[in-house]
């Protein structure tokens, strides 16, 4: 009796996972992968798709967000003014999609590792007056972090107010002890969808990738950098890690605050309204056209593969992409391919070493078709490579958290800075030659004999591939 009822309960649970899965599924493949996986995977298959197949795009994960858009600046005259030349639509796309227009009177800092990095930030933050916004998808106690709580205390006494939110699953270590003393000190802390049972299904897949720290209003900093200590010291595993991270001083600051202050909103259900920068002195020389483009899973559309898949397309000399989980979807495959095949210098460079298997042998998985059209890929030797850029025909370069994946696409919470500027571009392109130097070139030839067993990894890998 019992068999044949929990049977029943089964049979109709598998149906409306199935109908679910038909009425609103993303994309094509991932449909099909859901599908094979429920009538396949006998109880298994319906506990993965809860946990990592439902399509929020469709089911709306943080209806609450669009409120956090109330004080969001309208773009100006100066704004659109600038909404022209060989990336309008670009601009257009990344403000129709995140609501954040390019800036112009932006001073940049680019930061390479995690010792330049953390000099800068705790320089800007030793100066702060009024306010610290933090939010990292790692925080992980140590060194850092003990600075970090050291310099809070300090601030706060000073007047300074301090919140930070960090990722529920990202930062799953922070201990209980380290957030009662920040706590104790001041800091309004907030963990961004904690791990809890009663709605373990729901959000689990669903994470804030964001790396984010913006002072009193007018100084910011984002990129791929969390807050460990493996960034200054390296861990045994892989060694040194490598990433890239950028200071913004100006209007692009202020923007990555009210991105601030509307994760802030989420997880506190607290208004906050940013403060407007100060005016400094400009250099003409020194001023940067930027754009904030941020993106989630409660989007209407995916903010950040259109952005990458735009800006595939406007190459027409080269594009050069570092990225350690370069896993395409269809339109980024083939935009890359196209690019290749009609004469465009595609580069990829991709660390050698892994921090994930499986992620791994999924990226592998597509060198074979890349090479095969014309793409350059390059193994990065030394460590890990972390960081996540863009740059193309010395025009144009992005930084931020968002990797090459559905992960970064359909699931996470992301920002990048995208920059319009010749100078910085060539500064971005420079360093990935040099870069290029010391990696290992891949050769279509050559890679089809590699092992076997590769191969069979690298099948294995592809298969989840729509899932990662």
């Amino acid at each position: 009796m019992w068999t044949t009822f929990f049977i029943l309960v089964y049979l109709v649970l598998a149906i409306s996972i199935v109908i679910s899965i038909l009425l609103h599924g993303a994309k094509p493949s991932k449909t099909l992968s859901w599908l094979l996986a429920v009538f396949t995977i006998p109880v298994g298959g319906i506990l993965l798709y809860l946990l990592l197949g439902r399509n929020r795009r469709k089911n709306k994960l943080l209806k609450i967000k669009k409120n956090a858009f109330f004080n969001l600046p309208k773009p100006t005259t100066v704004h659109m003014a600038s909404l022209e030349g060989k990336y309008r639509k670009l601009m257009m796309l990344v403000y129709s999609n995140s609501h954040f227009p390019p800036t112009t009177h932006n001073r940049l800092g680019l930061l390479k590792d995690g010792k330049s990095t953390f000099e800068a930030i705790f320089k800007a933050l030793e100066s702060s007056k009024t306010q610290i916004h933090l939010q990292y998808y790692i925080f992980e106690e140590g060194e850092l972090a003990n600075r970090l709580l050291l310099l809070f205390e300090k601030k706060i006494q000073e007047g300074v107010k301090v919140k930070m939110i960090y990722d529920g699953i990202g930062s799953f270590s922070l201990s209980k002890s380290y957030l009662k003393r920040l706590a104790a000190i001041g800091v309004e802390v907030y963990p961004f969808l904690p791990f809890k049972f009663g709605r373990f299904f729901s959000s689990l897949n669903y994470r804030n990738h964001r790396k984010i720290i913006v002072v009193d209003g007018a100084v910011a900093f984002t990129g791929g950098i969390n807050i460990s200590d493996k960034y200054l010291k390296g861990d045994s595993a892989l060694g040194n890690w490598h990433d890239m991270h950028l200071r913004l001083e100006g209007p692009a600051a202020n923007h990555l605050d009210y991105l601030f202050a509307m994760d802030w909103f989420l997880v506190s259900q607290k208004a906050i309204k940013p403060i407007l920068p100060l005016e400094v002195n400009r250099n003409a020389q020194q001023e940067k056209l930027v754009q904030i483009v941020s993106g989630g899973p409660d989007d209407d559309f995916p903010a950040l593969e259109q952005a990458y898949f735009t800006l595939i397309n406007k190459a027409r000399d080269y594009i050069y992409i570092t990225n350690p989980y370069i896993i395409p979807g269809q339109a980024i495959m083939q935009a890359l391919q196209t690019a290749a095949l009609g004469g465009i210098d595609v580069r990829l460079m991709v660390s050698e070493n892994a921090d994930i298997k499986i992620v791994s042998w999924s990226v592998r998985s597509y060198f074979e078709p890349l090479l095969k059209a014309g793409v350059k890929i390059y193994l990065f030797p030394e460590g890990f490579l972390h960081s996540k850029i863009i740059v193309s025909d010395d025009l144009i370069c992005t930084i931020g958290t968002a990797n090459l994946d559905d992960r970064s696409f359909e699931q996470n919470y992301e920002v990048n800075a995208i920059v319009y500027d010749e100078d910085f571009a060539q500064l971005l392109k420079a360093d990935f030659l040099k870069d290029a130097n010391v990696s290992n070139m891949l050769s279509y030839h050559e890679y089809l004999e590699r092992p076997w067993i590769k191969k069979l990894q690298e099948g294995f890998g592809k298969v989840f591939s729509p899932l990662l």
